[in-house]
C-alpha cells in the first residue's frame, strides 16, 4: 500500500515560496494557489454558469488559498464566503482578501462534514472544485447545501473520482495517498443530486484537461526537484511524483473520469 502523502500542508504552507508559485504557473498558465484540476477556461465559466450578479452572495466549498474566491468576488462584485478545512488555507486566503482591502469577501475554517455554519436560504449560489470527493457522507453535504441555498440557486462541483474502468488496488492505494477519498460509480452523483433535491442542468465530461493538468503539475514538479525536496522532503515529493503519474495515467485512459456537474434547487 502507498505510504500517506502531504499535499494540501505543503502547498498552503509554502504557499508563498517562489518555487510553488512558478510550479502553479508552469501547470495551469496562472497563479491562483491552486491544487485541483480546474483549467483557466473551466475557472472562467464558473461565474457565467452560477449565473453570479453583483447581488449575488456565494458559497465556495473547498476554497484552498482563497486567490480563486477573491477573484471572482472583484469580476463580479458579489460576496463571497469560502470555508476550507486546512487551516493554512485559510490563513493564506484571510492575509491576501486583507491585502486587497476586499471588504466583499470572507473565509472561515469550517469542517462541512457537519451542518454548515449558515442559515437556510444563505446564498445564491455554490461551488465547489475536486473537493467533495474528500468529504465522507455525500448525501449529507448535498442536503445541507441545498438547505442553504435560495431557491432557484445553482450548485456547482466537480468529481475526478467516476470509476470509468478497471482499476488495481495498487492504483486505487496510490490515488488516495495524499487523503480520504471516495470512488463513485457513475451515475452515483447524479441519483445523490435528484435524492436530495436538485435538478441536475448538465454533467460535463472534462477528464482529458484534467489529465493534462496532472502531468505539466508533475513535470514543473520534477524541473524544480531540489528545491521542492529542500521544502517538503525526498519521501513526499516522491510520493507526490508518484501521486501526479497515477492521475495522468488514470484519468487518460478514462478509467477515472472527472466530471463536473451542474444543478439547481428548484423555486
Amino acid at each position: 500500500m502507498s505510504a500517506k502523502v502531504d499535499l494540501y500542508d505543503s502547498a498552503y504552507g509554502n504557499y508563498e515560496l517562489d518555487v510553488y508559485r512558478q510550479v502553479r504557473l508552469e501547470t495551469y498558465g496562472e497563479d491562483l494557489g491552486q491544487t485541483s484540476w480546474v483549467t483557466t477556461e473551466e475557472s472562467n465559466e464558473i461565474p457565467k454558469l452560477l449565473e453570479l450578479t453583483p447581488a449575488s452572495h456565494v458559497l465556495e466549498i473547498g476554497c484552498g488559498s482563497g486567490r480563486y474566491a477573491l477573484r471572482v468576488a472583484a469580476r463580479v462584485g458579489c460576496r463571497i464566503t469560502g470555508v476550507d478545512v486546512n487551516s493554512h488555507g485559510i490563513r493564506n486566503a484571510n492575509q491576501l482578501a486583507s491585502q486587497a482591502g476586499s471588504s466583499v469577501a470572507r473565509f472561515e475554517d469550517c469542517d462541512v462534514s457537519h451542518p454548515l455554519p449558515f442559515e437556510n436560504g444563505s446564498f445564491d449560489a455554490m461551488f465547489s472544485n475536486d473537493v467533495l470527493c474528500h468529504i465522507p457522507g455525500r448525501a449529507a453535504v448535498l442536503a445541507e447545501i441545498y438547505r442553504v441555498l435560495k431557491p432557484g440557486g445553482r450548485l456547482l462541483y466537480s468529481d475526478a473520482l467516476v470509476i470509468g474502468g478497471l482499476l488495481s488496488h495498487e492504483e486505487i492505494a496510490t490515488r488516495s495517498s495524499i487523503g480520504y477519498y471516495a470512488f463513485v460509480p457513475p451515475g452515483e452523483n447524479e441519483r445523490l443530486l435528484r435524492e436530495a433535491g436538485f435538478r441536475l442542468m448538465n454533467a460535463t465530461d472534462t477528464s482529458t484537461p484534467a489529465a493534462e493538468i496532472a502531468e505539466r503539475w508533475r513535470e514543473a514538479r520534477e524541473r524544480a526537484k531540489d528545491t521542492l525536496i529542500a521544502a517538503e522532503g525526498l519521501a513526499n515529493f516522491e510520493g507526490l511524483q508518484r501521486f501526479l503519474a497515477c492521475v495522468h495515467t488514470l484519468t487518460s485512459e478514462k478509467r477515472l473520469l472527472r466530471l463536473v456537474y451542474l444543478a439547481r434547487k428548484e423555486a
